[in-house]
């Protein structure tokens, strides 16, 4: 069972969605034709009589990592689809750049100047990984209405409570203590500095706790404050200030100073971090894998950041909107006997009757985006990329198409002579020569000519699959 077939009558405005069958018959007799490929979507001919349309409903499952969509008419789930965001794609590609930045403020070459007087941050701001979660969710939305006779959304507006995430018995006044309450400060200390003594290095040996602020010169026991340290640095440091103590070290010093106040959770998560061991060699750490407890609060927490900013834009749409709990969509998908999916999740938010599963083969949407605007090509650390004849190695940053196509298209190609015979579908990647490269679900082919590619659907920052 897939999907239902959205339909747009001669003006464009939407009509009862038809079931796959009826969509086949229409366009084989001539009656319509495809006006979109992802979500399928034809467009009839001809005016057609009069008849009524049958109001849909659009069900929302926000999530940190995917968002499920489902379409019901009269308790009956027609369409459903499953978006993938790329939250994270977004704030690794935020880290690159900066560094790039800096590298070049650093090395004293032509660079852009920071920018911090213009800055403010409006109210409602959100982080750009955030934010794209909310933007991406409504542009579906608004994709949707145009598509399907969307009379009103339900959307789960869930609020987690990351330390019941934790503790699941918590109440009352253990709210207030935080995540180091009676902690085994010695052991979070120890993590932090790769259990090496933080002045000088020293493994395989006893280490005490060490004030970096003496307490005799008002130094707290707040763990911003302390580090772990030998026992002959311990005694030689004694009750000097730490800038005293590591005059001859401003190395040291820095390093110091940057470490205790970064959280345990950006050391371990660090890829690449360059760590100091004995004999002054460098050593590279692999990126460490969160733990699980630590992924499900960091999403729980983009849920909580974006949950009320999604609410407020679906209800600027001008449609009635309604709201589920997660507790409800549990129950609701619990005594109906469905398994545990995004769409099916979607389905299940808030009043829901018995439903009827019209379709078991959601939509997979992927977010992508729209390549990049940079012009050289660089490499690994920053620097632009020669060839063999000592030129920068430009992108097709000006050529946006090429007979037609660009650079992210779904295509088919049908080569019937050469080496490459054979049917080819897939993203398409433009070259200025006409000879294209098309990447389909298991290769990357090359070499393919523009004449054998036929336009399946314009590129618009998203890959589908089923």
């Amino acid at each position: 069972m897939s999907n239902s077939v959205f339909v747009l009558d001669t003006n464009k405005q939407p009509l009862t969605p038809c079931t796959s069958g009826m969509a086949r018959s229409l366009l084989k007799a001539g009656k319509a034709s495809v006006f979109r490929q992802y979500p399928f979507t034809i467009i009839l001919k001809k005016a057609a009589t009069k008849q009524e349309v049958k109001p849909c409903q659009l069900k929302l499952d926000p999530g940190s990592k995917i968002t499920g969509i489902a379409i019901l008419q009269e308790n009956k789930l027609i369409w459903a689809a499953e978006l993938a965001h790329r939250a994270q794609q977004i704030k690794n590609d935020l880290k690159s750049r900066r560094s790039l930045r800096r590298g070049r403020r650093d090395r004293k070459t032509r660079y852009r100047q920071p920018r911090f007087l213009n800055r403010t941050r409006g109210k409602g701001w959100l982080a750009p990984s955030l934010e794209h979660r909310v933007l991406t969710t409504m542009t579906w939305v608004r994709r949707l209405i145009k598509f399907c006779p969307i009379s009103s959304i339900v959307m789960e507006l869930v609020r987690f409570d990351t330390q019941k995430i934790n503790n699941p018995e918590i109440s009352g006044t253990e709210y207030q203590k935080g995540t180091l309450y009676q902690y085994k400060v010695r052991e979070y200390l120890l993590e932090k500095f790769n259990r090496t003594c933080a002045y000088c290095g020293a493994k395989d040996t006893p280490l005490e706790v060490e004030h970096i602020k003496p307490k005799s010169k008002g130094g707290s026991n707040r763990v911003s404050n302390l580090t772990i340290a030998c026992v002959p640095c311990n005694q030689a440091k004694s009750n000097l200030d730490i800038q005293v103590f590591l005059s001859d070290k401003p190395s040291v010093l820095n390093r110091i100073l940057k470490q205790t106040l970064a959280p345990l959770k950006v050391r371990n998560a660090m890829p690449g971090k360059v760590l100091s061991s004995n004999g002054g060699r460098k050593l590279t750490r692999k990126p460490r894998q969160l733990p699980s407890s630590q992924e499900n609060l960091t999403n729980a927490a983009a849920v909580n950041s974006t949950r009320t900013q999604l609410f407020n834009s679906l209800k600027r749409m001008g449609l009635p909107v309604t709201t589920g709990t997660g507790g409800q969509t549990k129950f609701n998908r619990t005594q109906q006997g469905l398994a545990k999916a995004h769409w099916l999740d979607a389905a299940c938010v808030g009043d829901t009757p018995k439903l009827e599963i019209i379709t078991n083969q959601p939509l997979l949407i992927k977010c992508s985006g729209h390549g990049k605007r940079q012009v050289i090509h660089v490499d690994k650390f920053g620097f632009p990329k020669l060839n063999k004849k000592g030129e920068l190695v430009r992108k097709l940053a000006l050529v946006k198409t090429v007979k037609g196509f660009e650079t992210g298209d779904i295509v088919r190609a049908v080569v019937t002579k050469g080496k490459k015979v054979g049917s080819y579908l897939g993203k398409v990647a433009i070259r200025s020569s006409g000879s294209f490269n098309i990447k389909t679900v298991t290769e990357t082919v090359q070499g393919i000519s523009y004449k054998y590619c036929k336009q399946v659907h314009r590129q618009d920052g998203y890959v589908y699959g089923f």
